[in-house]
């Protein structure tokens, strides 16, 4: 009950925060787009408001008005005689020539006077009449420029005609065309110019909160239906909120601020590239599309927005199938940038229906996103130490027969480690039949028995001579002997920094199961036996992974203590032993169906009778060849 509890208050944490850094003001959700029909009810005009030039009509009328604008210079000292020379800099006259200047304004007793610029000399041209060398006599006046070209510029109407109140603008399922489109945002121009009420502010936040709940449930079904397992863990469901808002906070500051073109920026492909490396494609994407969906609460194109991004989610859960090579990232970048440059074109295209809309600036926002992609790298590895969360590389680099622990297992016990090997081949097919992690136990399945490096001489399969020295000692030592070996391991592999994760198949790989044959030969010689002591501590195996290498570990060391293999005897042995710990109840606490434990049955009875198999004795050669 205490864990549900956490993790409810998890997720309502997630969405209070989620809720609360919602922008106060962000663009209206009736989104106009030309060219296209207008999908939501009759507007009219509630009341008379001015129609706004749009910025193009705006930049035109401020390049006409300015190309008569005198810039304004002033005397470089006030000891300067009365008739001097007007002299300017050679850089301040190729500015001039550059912004198309024709004049400028000089300060001569406190008035300006207007001269033509071919009026003005420079210390070049001074030098080409007369051979002498002057300075600049006129220096530019920031303040006074700044001054006039604001008045200047207040000249110009921001608005063109009117629309009176009660006109129609648009009704559902007219087309958009510029005119009107101008209409509709100067009508959210002069809603957003006067304070919106209490109540509508309420009811507007009030929605919006019901749609993050709403998506955050969502995820959560998805959890507890499709992956359940991820919901048993803690730091799991911690990181995906964390994800989650890695992306979201930033999202909602940059709205918040207004600067909506940043939004592509965001490396929203971070959410399902860190969920690709750590878990499926499936969460990966679903949860990717929910961040997507969060964030289109508050962007100013929702539309353009969710086609791009979703289009982001799904190619960078393509590109990184099983991510076991830094280079991947690099390649997955390039598709995303492929991606967004392609999904930006297309759906700006379809909607204006002009080359001429496109902002060519996004491109290199895109490619910058693209960089920050590679940067995920670094965000995976504190992860991985954060959450306690295993990657694909880190796996493939501990299963390197090259590591300190295997090299010190092959050295010190190598029968185990040739058990290993073998248990780690016939985990891998069986995890790999039913859909489970194959990377996760193959790496297990080859430090599951380090702990055996202690005392490698009390295991049958390190002892060369035949000698068994555990037969010496009483049932109860040589059980508590067997059993160490889970202990040893455990302290071994946290003295080697080896993951929680791997650490949780070393002491789980035999469950609470019995030493049964110290068990049995204690109770044969009528002995007062402790079940306690003759039994592993556990946990028992509580994911597939766990219990498929608890199966393939016990399997395979049967098989070796077979007197003749033969397809019929390794299948007994193989049933007898799965049978065992299913009526054990090892196996109770994974979700291991029926139907896994068939093709496990099957596959193992395949395996180890390939392994096992009788060779050909080859015929010796008579003395006379």
């Amino acid at each position: 009950m205490k864990n549900i509890i956490v993790r409810v208050l998890l997720a309502a944490l997630t969405t209070a925060l989620i809720i609360y850094l919602l922008p106060q003001y962000h663009a209206p959700q009736q989104h106009a787009e030309i060219g296209k029909p207008w999908g939501y009810s009759l507007v009219v005009a509630e009341e008379d408001f001015p129609i706004y030039k749009t910025e193009k009509q705006l930049e035109t009328e401020r390049a006409q008005l300015l190309k008569d604008f005198a810039p304004y210079y002033k005397p470089v000292s006030e000891n300067l005689p009365e008739s001097y020379p007007l002299v300017i800099s050679m850089a301040e006259a190729s500015r001039l020539t550059q912004e198309g200047y024709t004049k400028i304004s000089v300060l001569e007793d406190k008035t300006y006077r207007v001269y033509r610029l071919s009026e003005i000399e420079t210390p070049k041209s001074v030098y080409a009449a007369t051979g002498q060398e002057v300075k600049p006599t006129l220096m530019y006046d920031t303040l006074t420029n700044n001054r006039m070209r604001e008045e200047w510029l207040a000249q110009i109407s921001l608005t063109q005609g009117l629309v009176q109140k009660g006109e129609r603008i648009v009704d559902q399922g007219e087309v958009v065309t510029e005119e009107t489109y101008q209409k509709l945002i100067s009508l959210q121009k002069a809603r957003d110019s006067k304070a919106l009420s209490a109540q509508t502010q309420t009811w507007r936040s009030f929605g919006e909160g019901m749609l993050v709940v709403l998506f955050v449930l969502l995820f959560v079904f998805y959890l507890y239906i499709f992956r359940p397992s991820y919901v048993v863990n803690f730091s799991t469901l911690l990181f995906f909120a964390t994800s989650a808002l890695v992306i979201i906070v930033p999202s909602y500051l940059i709205v918040q601020q207004g600067w909506h073109w940043a939004l592509y920026l965001v490396p929203f492909a971070w959410v399902p590239v860190l969920m690709r490396v750590f878990f499926d494609a499936r969460s990966a994407l679903f949860l990717h599309w929910i961040v997507v969906f969060i964030v289109s609460i508050v962007v100013p194109a929702p539309f353009e927005f969710l086609i791009i991004q979703m289009s982001i989610g799904m190619v960078a859960v393509a590109s990184l199938r099983d991510m076991t090579r830094r280079a991947q990232l690099a390649q997955t970048a390039m598709w995303i940038f492929c991606a967004y440059a392609l999904a930006y074109t297309a759906v700006t295209l379809a909607i204006n229906g002009d080359w001429q809309a496109i902002d060519w600036h996004n491109y290199l926002f895109f490619a910058i996103n693209s960089v920050f992609i590679i940067f995920a790298y670094g965000l995976i590895y504190i992860f991985e130490r954060v959450f306690r969360l295993l990657s694909s590389m880190t796996l493939i680099e501990l299963a390197d027969f090259n590591s300190e622990l295997l090299r010190m297992l092959a050295e010190k016990a190598p029968g185990t480690f040739q058990h290993s090997v073998q248990v780690s081949s016939l985990a891998t097919d069986a995890a790999k039949a039913i859909g489970a992690n194959a990377l996760l136990v193959r790496t297990a399945a080859l430090y599951h028995d380090i702990g055996k490096t202690v005392h490698p001489e009390f295991f049958i399969e390190n002892q060369q001579d035949g000698v068994n020295p555990l037969l010496e000692m009483t049932p109860a030592d040589a059980a508590a002997r067997v059993i160490s070996h889970v202990t040893d391991g455990e302290q071994i592999a946290r003295k080697h920094h080896l993951p929680e994760t791997l650490i949780y198949f070393i002491i789980s790989h035999h469950g609470t199961s019995l030493v049964r044959y110290f068990y049995n030969t204690a109770l044969n010689m009528g002995m007062t036996v402790d079940k306690a002591d003759y039994q592993y501590r556990g946990p028992k195996p509580s994911t597939r992974e766990a219990a498929i290498l608890m199966i393939a570990d016990a399997v395979e060391a049967r098989s070796r203590s077979l007197k003749e293999y033969t397809e019929a005897s390794i299948a007994e042995a193989v049933n007898r032993m799965i049978d065992a710990q299913i009526e054990d109840g090892q196996l109770d606490e994974t979700n291991l169906s029926f139907h896994d434990l068939q093709v496990i049955r099957n596959l193992f009875k395949e395996r180890l009778t390939a392994m096992h198999h009788h060779r050909i004795a080859y015929p010796k050669l008579n003395e006379q060849h």
